[in-house]
């Protein structure tokens, strides 16, 4: 079984910024982040926390705060990050892509005293900036940061005795609402989650990993960029996702590490590689996680990196780790591995009850990296949690004898066709085997008997055409006649969030408006 052993929690530092700060002190010339402009040892980071929290003084930043930090993944959104953990403040990172009207929602439910926008890699945080009337501040290391006027009527938070206990991310989740849902996460539930991430990566001081995952997402923020840190190892930033710029990464630049979503190894694989390859170079682990990754697309993805690629399982409530395969136990099927050292997970029935060994069954979590709850949400948080601190996930997952998690689906996400279950990761696991897609969506929305069907919604490879009636015979071999969907929609692109995760709650949005057309009397 796996050597890595349980973090003790004694051991992890009491607050995010400890992390470079040891390491400012350990190895103070040792490669810490490299981005366009940017090269900085430990020694330069800890010094651009330095500023960076001198500014936020300046701006009137008090423990328990909430503060905005609209932006895209650059060397000023760490520094950011770090600073404000040192002053106790909360971080809520968000990423700048998302509409005016979500960012002013998430400010809102926040009431973060200021907004703060890293305008130097991203036109659409500037964009954002003016639109809330922020000023410019120029930082002699850091660069240009933009800070919004003042939130007087802003209270703050009660502090924690111990730092480790302390709020120090508030995330917003994707939602089919609108509703903002704030993930409360403590400096424990993140750096519980980043060391031992790191641990079971085997990430060392002299390893380059990829930081293309947005870090206003949990996964590029604990895992990615904290677990990167944790373990002394470099950073290299990216703004944002391009095929062409992850071959640079790889060919270039001596990448070593990379994490990242199936819908990127997807994009890669379409992508005119011009005869690169990436066997052979310095690249010794790729790692996919964030949303289901299907079989055919991980045994092309293997053949063309020459080397497993890893996946694991988790979500914003739990920092997000729950499962992940290991290096030296790679695996050759769809499991999210087990369950990683220092957190319990159960199986349970509708009523609660554990499921017999094999058998599927909400996935239950308990440990150091679950929420402390949803900011000013207590009813929701209560929906959620269950008695003896477990953290009810919402999936359907079974249990191999040797302890690998195999997710099923969602409980929500559940399509009831006919009286027979269906879940969708499995029919859209079918439909992106063909050869001519490039990855689905599959929903169910409600008909006027009661009754549920399956809808697909399907992007296809470029230059690769593919009809309707050839995929359903081609899914026809495949799944059972009440799995197979009732309309097909090919779309150029399927709605996606930053991480590169299908924004399913538009498509079920959009099932249901085509369901309604379809049953108005007289279309």
């Amino acid at each position: 079984m796996n050597p890595v052993n349980v973090v003790p929690l004694e051991d992890l530092p009491n607050r995010l910024s400890e992390v470079p700060r040891r390491w400012a002190q350990a190895s103070p010339l040792a490669p810490a982040i490299k981005a366009p402009g940017v090269d900085w040892n430990y020694q330069q980071l800890a010094a651009a926390i330095d500023e960076v929290k001198r500014l936020l003084t300046q701006l009137q930043v008090r423990p328990g705060d909430r503060v905005m930090v609209v932006g895209e993944n650059c060397a000023a959104q760490v520094a950011l990050l770090f600073a404000l953990a040192e002053l106790d403040a909360w971080a809520v990172n968000v990423n700048a892509r998302l509409s005016g009207s979500e960012i002013q929602n998430i400010r809102d439910h926040c009431a973060a005293r200021r907004v703060l926008f890293t305008t130097a890699v991203s036109p659409e945080a500037t964009a954002h900036a003016l639109r809330f009337d922020a000023q410019e501040h120029c930082l002699p290391l850091v660069g240009t940061l933009m800070a919004s006027p003042l939130n007087v009527s802003c209270t703050v938070e009660p502090v924690a005795a111990l730092g480790s206990e302390q709020v120090a991310a508030l995330i917003y989740t994707t939602g089919t609402t609108g509703h903002p849902k704030g993930v409360m996460l403590t400096h424990r539930n993140l750096l519980f989650i980043a060391a031992v991430s790191g641990q079971l990566r085997g990430v060392k001081p002299d390893d380059l990993v990829y930081g293309v995952l947005p870090m206003s997402h949990v996964y590029g923020l604990a895992s990615v960029m904290l677990g990167t840190f944790c373990a002394g190892a470099c950073l290299l930033i990216e703004a944002r996702y391009s095929p062409q710029a992850m071959i640079s990464a790889i060919r270039d630049q001596g990448l070593t590490m990379m994490q990242g979503v199936p819908a990127m190894y997807a994009r890669l694989l379409e992508y005119d590689r011009q005869g690169f390859t990436p066997t052979g170079s310095a690249l010794r682990f790729i790692y996919a996680g964030g949303s289901p990754l299907d079989q055919t697309l991980k045994e092309k993805v293997e053949a063309l990196f020459g080397q497993p690629l890893h996946n694991g399982y988790g979500m914003t409530e739990t920092s997000p780790t729950i499962s992940q395969t290991r290096p030296e136990q790679p695996r050759h099927d769809t499991s999210v591995g087990i369950p990683i050292p220092g957190i319990e997970v159960r199986l349970v029935d509708a009523n609660g009850v554990d499921v017999a060994q094999g058998e599927p069954g909400e996935l239950w979590v308990r440990g150091p990296n679950v929420m402390k709850g949803y900011y000013r949400e207590p009813e929701l948080t209560a929906q959620t949690m269950r008695a003896g601190d477990w953290l009810n996930t919402g999936d359907v997952a079974r249990q191999a004898p040797d302890g690998a998690l195999f997710i099923v689906g969602r409980t929500k996400e559940l399509i009831i066709r006919s009286g027979f279950n269906v879940y969708p990761v499995e029919v859209e696991a079918a439909i992106n085997a063909h050869a001519a897609v490039t990855q689905s969506a599959v929903v169910g929305t409600k008909v006027a008997d009661g009754n549920e069907e399956v809808i697909a919604f399907v992007e296809l490879a470029p230059d690769q055409p593919l009809d309707e009636s050839s995929l359903r015979s081609f899914l026809a071999q495949r799944l059972s006649p009440y799995k197979l969907p009732s309309q097909i929609v090919f779309m150029p692109t399927l709605p996606a969030a930053a991480t590169g995760k299908i924004l399913k709650g538009q498509l079920q949005q959009l099932a249901q408006r085509m369901s309604a057309d379809f049953l108005t009397p007289g279309q």
